[in-house]
């Protein structure tokens, strides 16, 4: 058996004439007027067996008026639209004994014993098309000459496979179509880049494969992927709108800039020569403003924008689900989008997620895990064992506690037989630790009777009453091995969230048919700048404050919540600001004096003066919540057209050069040399 990729030669065929009454078919024909002689282009018709299946059996059609165009030369123009009459992936044992016409791709061609078969495909999935030689002798001689990807329209009879070729893996493993016409739709006159089935290996897409994209999105599970997010975005509406009366309603792409964190895409105006619109990051000061319209619930499927470096689940263009509720406390707030997440993951992948969603606080994810989006699919959990040593006689860990900073620990079981002295320190883990800005590795090793060893001065620096209590803080037994980091607390937490990740990968602590999903909530309101010395919105400048921190803001804590699915924030919202005294101080705490406030934020302001009720919302990274529910790697997978890691569109070969002209029209000029 062998995979044939053979160029398609001109070969002239006509249909027998003994063969049934075939399907009608819609053609529609548009042929250029040209003075000089026109190209000819060969058409093919073959046939094949007709299935063994009684007349009663099979598909009552009437005489087509329009048969297939006669194996005759014709214009190679000529442009024609045929009409199928059933889909590749759908046929099944049920219609054996019928008579149909299908169109799609040449997706496998191959010889067997002396007779031909092709695997055709289409948006419902692939059937085996078959030929014999010795019944239909030009079919097989035109099947012969076809090549993959050649877009062809078959007609034939649906029969049962031969026992021997039932393929119990494929949807249409029991049937067959016994081929007795084709019709070269069009045929494949470039070499492909690279086989499309033999590419649904899961990996991220290269820069080739987005180069020629619309062959990617051929592959079966490209396919499935793009049509599990159609599949998410029906899901949510029908929620939203048909069981809680929500209304989408579209918010401006050309908008003004505002401080969210990132940098924005700027739009230069034509009419307002020197001014620029800003793409919208999120449409946050819109929804708002239409709490204070009046509308109650609103969402959208809303595109984002920001100019930020990107990685495996970051994309410079990306949707997001954006959700703002009018009269709506908290309680309720997670309720709802508890209940739509659990709906999504059972519909969407047959997995019922808990009722209700665990809950952690900030302070709490970051003391266990050293993550506020923590993986608790895993119990590896760090504990902090900054009083163990606070009289220890090792310079390090001293040194540390006396300038402020904090001691950590993370515990691995059975550690010490897996990473060796020398890994320890200089090897992978090691190197990630470095990574994540430790200047070292300190470790420990619980030995077979229970004692612990490692760095001499450290292990010296404690009697054994404390090397006790050590173990039992840490739940350590033999064969563990302990890992530490020291500094700051922001910097602890840093690099044993990172070690811990690592280390579970590398030892295959992650359960990956577990699904854990839970709440972090009490955010901080803000967190410090050390390099502009100032304070910075942890989420945005518009949450609200906790109630009972009103009279102390910088040290709030924020009405703000986390949705984290194995490891990874998928949703995040907040009840908002619906005060203007309450905003402009917050404004006023991140820098933002009232005079800057005024210019970037007065129409939001202005409107919280004029009856803003309570509110607030939510928003979930679409194409990060559909990679985890594909299953793939990145949401590059999961976007139809999505930009490279430099942020360019390889299939369009964008950001480009324009006209000169059309920056003059814009009252612009650049500096910089074409890259060409």
């Amino acid at each position: 058996m062998s995979l044939l990729l053979r160029s398609l030669p001109a070969v002239a065929l006509r249909a027998k004439s003994s063969i049934p009454p075939r399907l009608p078919l819609l053609l529609l024909t548009f042929r250029r007027l040209n003075s000089n002689p026109p190209k000819l282009l060969q058409k093919r018709a073959f046939s094949s067996i007709y299935a063994s299946a009684s007349p009663s059996e099979t598909l009552s059609v009437p005489t087509p008026k329009q048969p297939f165009p006669p194996s005759a030369e014709t214009n190679a123009e000529e442009l024609e639209w045929v009409n199928r009459t059933a889909l590749c992936g759908e046929l099944s044992e049920p219609d054996v004994g019928k008579r149909v016409r299908l169109c799609g791709w040449v997706a496998l061609h191959r010889v067997h014993g002396g007779l031909t078969f092709l695997s055709l495909r289409d948006h419902t999935g692939i059937v085996q098309v078959t030929t014999l030689p010795d019944d239909f002798p030009e079919a097989h001689s035109v099947v012969n000459g076809l090549r993959l990807e050649y877009v062809v329209a078959v007609e034939g009879v649906v029969r049962s496979r031969p026992i021997e070729s039932i393929n119990k893996k494929m949807k249409t493993g029991f049937i067959e179509v016994a081929a007795e016409h084709v019709h070269v739709l069009n045929a494949v006159k470039s070499k492909l880049p690279f086989l499309i089935t033999t590419s649904d290996d899961a990996k991220d897409a290269t820069k080739e494969e987005i180069r020629y994209r619309c062959l990617d999105l051929r592959r079966p599970q490209m396919s499935s992927n793009i049509m599990l997010r159609h599949k998410v975005v029906k899901l949510i509406r029908r929620y939203l709108e048909d069981l809680h009366d929500f209304v989408e309603i579209e918010t401006p792409i050309l908008s003004r800039s505002t401080p969210e964190g990132a940098r924005d895409y700027l739009v230069p105006s034509r009419i307002q020569p020197g001014a620029f619109y800003a793409l919208p990051q999120s449409p946050q000061l819109f929804k708002q403003m239409l709490m204070v319209s009046g509308f109650d619930k609103y969402y959208q499927i809303a595109r984002c924008f920001r100019d930020e470096d990107l990685r495996a689940d970051r994309q410079p263009e990306f949707t997001q689900l954006d959700m703002e509720l009018a009269f709506t406390p908290l309680e309720d707030m997670l309720k709802l989008n508890e209940d739509l997440i659990r709906k999504v993951f059972l519909e969407i992948k047959g997995v019922e997620l808990p009722n209700p969603f665990p809950r952690l606080t900030y302070a709490e994810a970051m003391s266990r895990y050293g993550s506020d989006r923590p993986d608790t699919r895993f119990d590896l959990e760090l504990k902090d064992v900054s009083d163990v040593f606070r009289n220890s006689s090792f310079k390090v860990f001293a040194d540390t506690l006396s300038s402020g900073g904090i001691i950590k620990a993370l515990c691995v079981p059975s550690g010490s037989q897996h990473y060796s002295n020398s890994a320890l320190k200089k090897g992978d883990i090691y190197n990630e630790a470095i990574k994540s800005g430790a200047k070292g590795l300190p470790f420990l090793k619980v030995s077979n009777d229970g004692t612990l060893e490692g760095i001499p001065a450290l292990v010296s620096s404690l009697d054994r009453n404390e090397q006790n209590h050590f173990l039992k803080l840490l739940s350590a037994s033999s064969g563990d091995l302990i890992l530490f980091a020291v500094g700051n607390e922001a910097s602890v937490n840093k690099v044993l969230d990172r070690l811990r990740l690592h280390v579970a990968l590398e030892l295959g602590l992650i359960d990956p048919s577990r699904n854990s999903i839970l709440w972090v909530t009490d955010f901080p309101m803000f967190e410090w700048n050390d390099s502009e010395e100032r304070f910075e919105a942890l989420h945005h400048p518009f949450t609200a404050p906790h109630p009972e921190d009103m009279n102390d803001l910088a040290s709030a804590r924020a009405l703000a919540y986390d949705m984290v699915y194995n490891g990874v924030e998928i949703g995040g919202g907040s009840l908002r600001i619906y005060k203007r005294e309450v905003q402009e101080k917050v404004l006023k705490i991140v820098g933002i004096s009232s005079e800057q406030a005024e210019a970037k934020f007065g129409y939001l302001l202005e409107a919280l003066d004029m009856g803003a009720p309570p509110h607030g919302g939510i928003a979930y990274g679409l194409d990060r919540l559909t990679m985890l529910l594909a299953g793939a790697n990145s949401i590059r997978d999961v976007i139809a057209f999505p930009k490279t890691t430099t942020a360019q569109c390889a299939l369009t070969r964008s950001p480009s050069d324009v006209d000169p002209q059309q920056l003059k029209d814009l009252s612009l000029q650049t500096t910089l040399t074409s890259s060409k």
